[in-house]
């Protein structure tokens, strides 16, 4: 038996869509571009990445943003814009006590959780929070509700105390597998069969469809997926591995020139998306990488129409002040 000759080089390219920035990042980024227009030459402090993207942090760096870790490298009075990932209420409290100029960046999903876990717990319901530790968005929310209980795993469900296994809620890190999340939403369910929880996901629509644009090229035929994120972007991390559970080899990557033609030439079709931070002219990038090399058609795989927009918040307005 002869065995057909692996191509020299993939045929077809998917494109997910939708894909790249959501609008909970255009909202973050907007804030971040017209403070930075209307601070005349002052720094714009951002508490941690406005959004995890290498090449958008590195892009407001070289405009005068200064990124910072701990209120205290932020000078008082200076203008102070909390990530889209959301902060303590701590940081808000103190930032305001320093008479800082405050816009808070958070996406209005990741609000929406807080505001979910304030409510359960004047509920006098103990909160349990499906996320992953060291997480920015993560160490916001356990800020605004010490008392929640995080659970990272499955196996975690077992070891949980609660006061009153009738009174328990549960709410969800917003950038998580919808499929890893489902495992452990099943597993506390199981235990607490009255649980409290949200009329809606708190898994964010962008990050759904991402990840089922991903199952799509999949089913449509792709052999590989190629993520663009960068390693800090968790959505986009669990898109790659999304991609691994649905049976396709993923390939995480920051940008084009981290791409190995080698590594794509045993392939007839290949999948192409990228994460809710990931800029769309990188993204661009990667489709053109494979267009110079000889791939001849490529499709757009729609599951669904992304027309979201998140209003910006009043803190802009302080911009328009003299400085304190």
């Amino acid at each position: 038996m002869v065995r057909a000759e692996s191509p020299k080089w993939p045929e077809k390219v998917l494109l997910a869509s939708p894909r790249g920035f959501c609008a909970g990042v255009v909202r973050a980024v907007d804030i971040v571009n017209i403070a930075l227009e209307r601070s005349q030459g002052e720094p714009v402090y951002v508490y941690h990445e406005i959004i995890h993207n290498t090449h958008v942090v590195r892009d407001f760096k070289e405009r005068n943003a200064k990124f910072v870790n701990s209120i205290d490298e932020v000078p008082e009075g200076a203008i102070f814009v909390p990530s889209a990932h959301g902060v303590e209420p701590a940081i808000i409290d103190l930032a305001e006590q320093r008479r800082m100029r405050v816009i808070d960046a958070t996406c209005p999903l990741v609000a929406k959780t807080h505001m979910e876990a304030k409510k359960f717990l004047a509920e006098g319901r103990t909160v349990l929070y499906i996320g992953h530790a060291n997480h920015d968005e993560t160490v916001g929310t356990l800020g605004h509700a010490p008392q929640i209980r995080l659970i990272e795993k499955a196996e975690d469900v077992d070891n949980v105390e609660v006061e009153d296994p009738e009174k328990v809620a549960l709410i969800t890190q917003t950038t998580l597998s919808m499929d890893d999340t489902a495992k452990i939403r099943e597993a506390i369910l199981k235990r607490f069969p009255n649980i409290a929880q949200p009329r809606t996901s708190d898994i964010c629509f962008a990050t759904q469809n991402r990840q089922s644009g991903v199952k799509e090229m999949i089913d449509r035929g792709a052999e590989r997926i190629v993520v663009l994120g960068s390693p800090t972007s968790s959505n986009s991390i669990r898109m790659r591995e999304v991609a691994e559970t649905a049976g396709a080899s993923a390939f995480f990557v920051d940008e084009a020139k981290l791409l190995v033609p080698d590594l794509f030439r045993q392939f007839k079709c290949v999948g192409l998306t990228s994460g809710a931070s990931a800029p769309d002219d990188k993204f661009q990038e990667i489709v053109e990488f494979f267009r110079v090399r000889g791939s001849k058609t490529f499709e757009n795989v729609v599951v669904a129409e992304e027309k979201y927009e998140f209003g910006l918040p009043k803190g802009l307005d302080k911009l328009q002040e003299a400085p304190i």
